[in-house]
């Protein structure tokens, strides 16, 4: 088997309140090959946003090993950990986050701002922008955009600048039925045709159950894989 492009080993997260430590992770062990759609489901407080942010070089562990793409979170500087983020890894979020100023294609533009890209679009991304269904909805601002729209938008920035893999944190939290399966629909496309590694966090088997397989996690653990 090739080498994954996660690998996590005994992973730990401790939080300083006060006087008082806080474990979010207890030796999280993981690995997740290229071309992978993972969904990770839990209870409020089981470590999974926590996981993330560390994955996106959002924070840093207090032990163990994460090695994502090749690069080893647990032993470079700060602003490799930020490059990472801007090339290898894109992030959806639930409440989409765009900027309400500017146009959808604002927002995308944006992204290859920070990451440093520069020229016109590539013909792939111009036809994913079709698979999303967002390319005539391009010069509309966020207000004028449905709660899926947006969502398609924000997938579409996270993916502008070819990350390696998408972490998709609770992606259609604010979405309804119909909305939902149009976004989870996208996602498992972009995972399947075009060998795209997802990560992604949610409370709802039916979501969860669009990915290869379900990493369970409860009180900082992985209790079972399925």
């Amino acid at each position: 088997m090739a080498d994954p492009i996660i690998l996590i080993r005994e992973l730990k997260k401790i939080y300083h309140v006060g006087d008082i430590d806080v474990p979010a992770l207890r030796g999280v062990s993981l690995e997740v090959q290229r071309g992978e759609f993972v969904s990770i489901v839990g209870p409020s407080g089981s470590g999974k946003s926590t996981l993330f942010h560390i994955l996106g070089g959002l924070a840093s562990p207090t032990a163990g090993q994460v090695l994502v793409d090749g690069v080893d979170l647990s032993a470079v500087p700060d602003t490799e950990r930020t490059r990472l983020r801007r090339h290898k890894v894109g992030f959806v979020f639930q409440r989409y986050n765009l900027l309400p100023t500017l146009t959808a294609m604002g927002n995308i533009e944006m992204a290859r701002f920070f990451g440093n890209v520069e020229g016109p679009l590539d013909n792939g991304f111009v036809e994913l922008l079709k698979t999303l269904g967002i390319h005539h909805r391009l010069h509309h601002k966020p207000r004028a955009l449905s709660g899926g729209e947006q969502q398609r938008v924000a997938i579409a920035r996270a993916l502008v600048n070819h990350p390696a893999i998408l972490l998709a944190d609770e992606p259609t939290g604010n979405l309804d039925t119909e909305n939902s399966d149009k976004v989870l629909t996208v996602l498992r496309d972009l995972n399947r045709r075009l060998r795209q590694t997802i990560l992604m966090i949610t409370h709802n088997p039916e979501a969860a159950a669009y990915g290869d397989r379900t990493v369970h996690m409860r009180d900082g653990r992985i209790v079972k894989e399925t």
